[in-house]
């Protein structure tokens, strides 16, 4: 029997479907800048390169001041969850992720009473996602007020569009 973390651990990580050549080349394949001049968009994804970088951008928009700070429900304490063991090559690839964000200033250290477990999941192009495990964090956290949109709803809204697209700016977050 796992517990819940050994269940998260080995089914994010260790899905060797996950792992198929084939299928990691053929996706990595398909989200080529080659790939992309079948399509009509190409002439203007050409022209705007350069504002999709092939690195991480060592600059932040200018900073507001605002700061966010994670409310609880009436009655919540504090989240912390320890860290489960990682394999080895996971746990470089996390320290140079937040080392290259740490560099560019895109992170600080936390100053959060809350703290949760970290792992991989493996990307199709054969590297590593960062994943956080917030389940206990979000389980005690005051909802938002306004909720992202239902799927159906944004369908609905683009039904009248000519161009609709859907991207994933280099890791998908910083």
């Amino acid at each position: 029997m796992f517990t819940e973390n050994e269940r998260v651990l080995s089914s994010s990580s260790m899905d060797e479907s996950v792992l198929d050549e084939k299928t990691r080349v053929e996706r990595y394949d398909s989200q080529s800048w080659e790939s992309l001049k079948k399509n009509p968009l190409d002439e203007d994804l050409v022209k705007f390169k350069d504002v999709f970088p092939e690195t991480v951008p060592c600059e932040l928009p200018k900073d507001e001041g605002i700061r966010h700070e994670v409310q609880l429900k009436p009655g919540s304490k504090y989240c912390v969850m320890k860290q489960w063991p990682l394999p080895r090559e996971q746990v470089l690839a996390i320290d140079k992720f937040f080392a290259d964000r740490l560099a560019a200033g895109h992170v600080r250290e936390s100053t959060s009473p809350h703290s949760s477990p970290i792992f991989c999941v493996r990307k199709a192009t054969g590297g590593w996602r960062i994943v956080h495990a917030f389940n206990k964090l979000n389980a005690a956290t005051v909802p938002a007020q306004t909720p992202i949109p239902r799927k159906d709803v944004i369908i609905d809204g683009m039904s009248k569009s000519t161009i609709f697209s859907s991207m994933d700016l280099m890791d998908g977050f910083y």
